[in-house]
């Protein structure tokens, strides 16, 4: 073998045994399929799960009804997740050993098993373990690695009908861009042109409770909104606390050390009491009625406990789900075993929720992201 091939050896060895998994499953990845994915692999950080995911779906899925099958058998190979029954073909020397309790980074990983036959150990990278672990309970330096990760993240809205149109193969048709296009075939028109409305995203609304109840995700959180805003999107964020307070010019600069700097100094009341009626009312007053929140996503980051009045909570959010095109509300305290909205300011909004998510984790934050860009009245 020449030098320079010796370095893909592990990654091929690995995705030499994926696509045998897959081939057992029923899809057809075949070798050029899976030399395309170790090739994809090298380039690409292993480490890393939406990368390796990718890559294995464009290069070993040959059909839209492969991709059930491929998210399976992604789950069981790289996951160590249980589910996916497929008969080991006759005379096999090929096994596939899952170790999910290791959270070393997948060097070196074919060795050889008891019987001489060549195993494949998969093992969990720390990004991956970070990525499921409960924000309360980590600690500052995997905060940073977090924070690095969160810094790639986007938050788009779901798109909506502009009233500006694009040019388009099909639509309606543009009768100036084709008598432009007249002009140079000596006034006959050889081709129509047509346009079509634009679609743009919505605008996204952050209300996030810094009250000291939520003390151990708030600034996980802030730091998530920071990514919103930073982004370029329409993105809009607050703080709620016993007052409401706009934090989005504070987060809209690149650095995030120095906008949660600057959002600190704005926010007077961190980790202190909590009115969330009152503020989200002062939201709907002041911001909501002037436009920000009609036709918007907004997301509204809090455990539910409210020091206030209830039916100012209650009211204040059936006002915001009729200017809404959809309401998010995102709880940590969801992921705990049991849990059940019992706190009473989280009781009286659910009823004008459209989706409830937790958002104790990375992991919850990029389902967080992936329910704004596809939001929807009675997302669950």
């Amino acid at each position: 073998m020449a030098p320079e091939t010796a370095p893909m050896l592990p990654m091929l060895r690995m995705s030499v045994a994926f696509g045998r998994l897959l081939r057992r499953a029923g899809l057809a990845a075949g070798p050029d399929r899976v030399v395309g994915f170790a090739t994809a692999l090298e380039e690409l950080d292993v480490g890393n799960r939406e990368d390796v995911y990718w890559a294995g779906r464009v290069t070993l899925c040959s059909r839209p009804e492969d991709f059930e099958m491929y998210d399976r058998a992604f789950k069981v190979f790289w996951e160590g997740r249980e589910g996916l029954k497929v008969p080991d073909p006759p005379g096999s020397t090929f096994s596939i050993r899952l170790s999910p309790d290791s959270v070393q980074p997948p060097k070196k990983s074919a060795e050889e098993s008891e019987e001489g036959s060549e195993a494949v150990r998969l093992r969990y990278s720390p990004v991956d373990v970070l990525r499921r672990k409960d924000f309360a309970d980590c600690t500052p330096e995997e905060f940073v690695e977090l924070y690095r990760l969160m810094a790639d993240m986007r938050l788009s809205g779901a798109t909506k009908r502009s009233r500006r149109l694009e040019p388009a193969h099909r639509g309606r048709h543009d009768q100036r861009r084709t008598l432009r296009g007249a002009m140079r075939t000596g006034g006959e028109p050889m081709r129509h042109r047509y346009r079509k409305a634009r679609d743009r995203p919505r605008r996204v609304v952050l209300l996030c409770d810094v009250s000291g109840s939520m003390a151990s995700y708030s600034r996980a959180l802030l730091r998530f909104m920071h990514a919103g805003v930073a982004s370029g999107e329409p993105v809009e964020a607050f703080v709620m606390g016993t007052r409401l307070t706009r934090v989005t010019r504070e987060l809209a600069t690149r650095n995030p050390d120095r906008a949660l700097r600057e959002a600190s100094k704005a926010i007077e009341d961190w980790s202190g009491g909590t009115r969330l009626g009152d503020t989200v009312k002062e939201f709907v007053d002041v911001w909501g009625q002037r436009g920000m929140a009609r036709g918007a996503v907004v997301v509204l980051l809090s455990d539910g406990w409210d020091r206030g009045d209830v039916e100012v909570l209650a009211d204040a959010m059936r006002r915001i789900h009729r200017l809404a095109h959809s309401v998010i509300w995102v709880n940590p305290l969801k992921a705990a075993p049991g849990y059940q909205p019992l706190a009473r300011g989280m009781a009286a909004a659910l009823p004008y929720v459209d989706v409830f998510l937790s958002g104790h984790n990375f992991e919850s934050l990029q389902e967080l992201a992936y329910a704004v860009a596809g939001a929807s009245r009675g997302g669950g």
